[in-house]
Formats: C-alpha cells, sequence, structure tokens
C-alpha cells in the first residue's frame, strides 16, 4: 500500500482528492494537514512528510512550490492540484528536482477524464479537419465568496482556476498553437481578480476558443466542434464533481455516467445523438499507484502543466496589450508541448 499524505483539505482536499485516493486499491490515506477536525489530522508538514509514501498538494496556489519542493527533498512523490505553481520558474525547478530526487511528480489535470471531454476525443476524427473548436465553462455566480480565491494575489482569479484544465485539453488535441489572443476582465460588482476570460488561440486557419464567465445564466455550450465534415455540439457539465460534492463513491457503478448527450450533424443534413462517454477521475490516482510501483511516468506530465503556464501567461500579456502574440519560437523551452 502507498501511503498518501493530504496537504489541504478545502474544496479540492476533502471532494476530490480525498475521496479519489480512499477508493484506489494500492493507496491509504495515512494524514491530512489541516485545521479541521479530520481522523487522519496531523498538525505540521514534518508530520505528514514522515507517514507519507505519496504527498498531494491541495493547498492555496501561492503555497504549491514550498509544499512540492520539501516533499521531493524529503524523497516522496508528489501530486499537486492545478494550477501546477504561479511562475514559469518554479515550474522549472519542481520539474529538475523531481528529476534529481528520481520521485515522480505530476498534476491533478482531472479534467482530461470529464466525460464531455472524453467523448469529444472519441468523436473527432469524424468531422475532418476542425476548423473551430469552442469550449465554454460558464457559471451564474453573482456575489463574491470570501476566501482566498478572491484575493488578488498571484495564481488568482479563474483564469488560474479554471484555464489550466480548459487548456490542458486544447492542448492535447491540438498541441501549442501559433499564437494567441485574450480578453481578461473582473465584471462582477466588487471584484477583485478576473472572473471572466475569452481566449483565442491560433492554429493556422484553425481557431481554438475557450471561454469563462461567471455571469451567465444560460449556459452555452460546453463544447461545440465544427469540422470540414461536420459540428459536434455537447451542453452540461461532467457530473463527477458533482457527484463527489454528493459523496457517491467513484467505485459506484453509476459514477462518471453523464446522461445528457451529445448531438452530431453532418454537411448534408444528417443528425444524430451520441452517447457520453463514461467519465474516469479515479483514473488518475490509479495511473499514480501503478506509476509509482512500476517505476513509470505518472499520468500527467508537469511538462504538459508548465505548457499551460506559458499560454496563461501569454494570455494575461496578450489581454495587456489588445494585442495577438506569437508564440516563442518552437526551439525555446518555452515552446513545449504536451506529448500525444
Amino acid at each position: 500500500m502507498i501511503r498518501v499524505g493530504l496537504a489541504g483539505f478545502g474544496l479540492a482536499g476533502a471532494k476530490f482528492h480525498a475521496p479519489l485516493i480512499r477508493a484506489c486499491e494500492r493507496m491509504e490515506l495515512s494524514a491530512v494537514l489541516t485545521s479541521r477536525d479530520v481522523p487522519e489530522c496531523v498538525d505540521s508538514l514534518d508530520e505528514l512528510l514522515g507517514r507519507s509514501d505519496l504527498v498531494v498538494v491541495a493547498t492555496p496556489n501561492t503555497t504549491h512550490f514550498e509544499i512540492a519542493s520539501a516533499a521531493l527533498n524529503a524523497g516522496k512523490h508528489v501530486v499537486v492540484d492545478k494550477p501546477f505553481t504561479v511562475t514559469l520558474d518554479e515550474a522549472d525547478s519542481l520539474i529538475a528536482l523531481a528529476r534529481e530526487r528520481g520521485r515522480m511528480l505530476t498534476v491533478f489535470h482531472n479534467r482530461r477524464w470529464d466525460s464531455d471531454f472524453l467523448t469529444v476525443r472519441k468523436v473527432l476524427p469524424r468531422l475532418g479537419e476542425v476548423m473551430l473548436f469552442e469550449a465554454h465553462w460558464d457559471r451564474f455566480r453573482p456575489e463574491i465568496k470570501a476566501g482566498w480565491r478572491e484575493v488578488p494575489q498571484p495564481g488568482g482569479g479563474v483564469l488560474s482556476d479554471l484555464g489550466p484544465h480548459m487548456i490542458d485539453q486544447a492542448l492535447l488535441l491540438f498541441r501549442m498553437p501559433e499564437a494567441m489572443s485574450a480578453d481578461i476582465a473582473a465584471q462582477r460588482q466588487g471584484a477583485e481578480i478576473d472572473d471572466y476570460f475569452d481566449l483565442t488561440l491560433h492554429y493556422g486557419e484553425r481557431r481554438v476558443h475557450l471561454a469563462c464567465s461567471t455571469l451567465v445564466a444560460e449556459p452555452r455550450p460546453r463544447f461545440a466542434v465544427h469540422g470540414t465534415q461536420g459540428s459536434f455540439v455537447k451542453y452540461g457539465l461532467n457530473p463527477q464533481e458533482a457527484q463527489l460534492k454528493a459523496g457517491m463513491d467513484a467505485r459506484d457503478d453509476g459514477f462518471g455516467l453523464d446522461p445528457v448527450n451529445g448531438t452530431i450533424t453532418f454537411g448534408d443534413g444528417q443528425r444524430g445523438e451520441v452517447p457520453s462517454e463514461r467519465g474516469n477521475y479515479l483514473a488518475f490516482y490509479e495511473g499514480v499507484g501503478n506509476g509509482i510501483a512500476g517505476n513509470v511516468p505518472g499520468p500527467v506530465d508537469p511538462a504538459d502543466a508548465r505548457a499551460g503556464l506559458v499560454l496563461i501567461d501569454l494570455a494575461r500579456r496578450a489581454a495587456a496589450l489588445g494585442q495577438r502574440l506569437q508564440l516563442p519560437a518552437a526551439s525555446s523551452t518555452e515552446a513545449s508541448a504536451p506529448a500525444q
């Protein structure tokens, strides 16, 4: 069994990581660094490290680097929640440290196993050459909640919160773009950090459009993919987050089942429903366990997460300047792309 120490027990720790760790056959949750009253609670990072083989970092974004560094230096394998780090320098340091220590370092890009995204990946070859890819992640949250997520600080804002997932999905499908344009704003009254973004990734004639708003009561399609042979449209968010929040076990037969089908439309007018693939967040931790046991890479290469940070930085610069910005030359380390 792999002893897992969980640093942080907020939304990410309590509702995502802890249930998935407990559902993984190879793992036991041995320690939780939190002020909350949980059976595995420990009082210090040192105590957490002493009781763990694998450390999961689910703390506020600005602490990811410090805790992950301490864990790697202590010889532990590490999972970091998104965003991986708040700067590229921190990402590079962690990647180098994991390599030096010979330990697994991976990032919780669990949205690779969303039911709707798995469906998109399956249906994509039926659409021909994709010319327009649109992904929306909309909410209606006009009230600002108290907490660190609403405080202006490095790694804050919805672009750093949901952007890593949406960008990671785009990079898995299309790799790094040639250029980016962006619009980023704080739209809610009293908002001090961005709660809206609209990114366009440019790939020659193809456009990949990623957008998020906290003031949309009637959500747009989660995915709308248009190719030379047809279109695929899917509404509704992947159900796994809601299921975990409701206390459903990830091993339950109904976990990950999305009752909302997508629609495919071809150029000749033929239309049909596309059943949603079953989502599978547990696959992430199964991949972590298999990687540690077999001394092989984890389920998400940290270089993939670093590539996403490159695009987030570029998006902020593009929005500030009001310009389309080219990516660095392909030979640059900043242009590294996820492996397909």
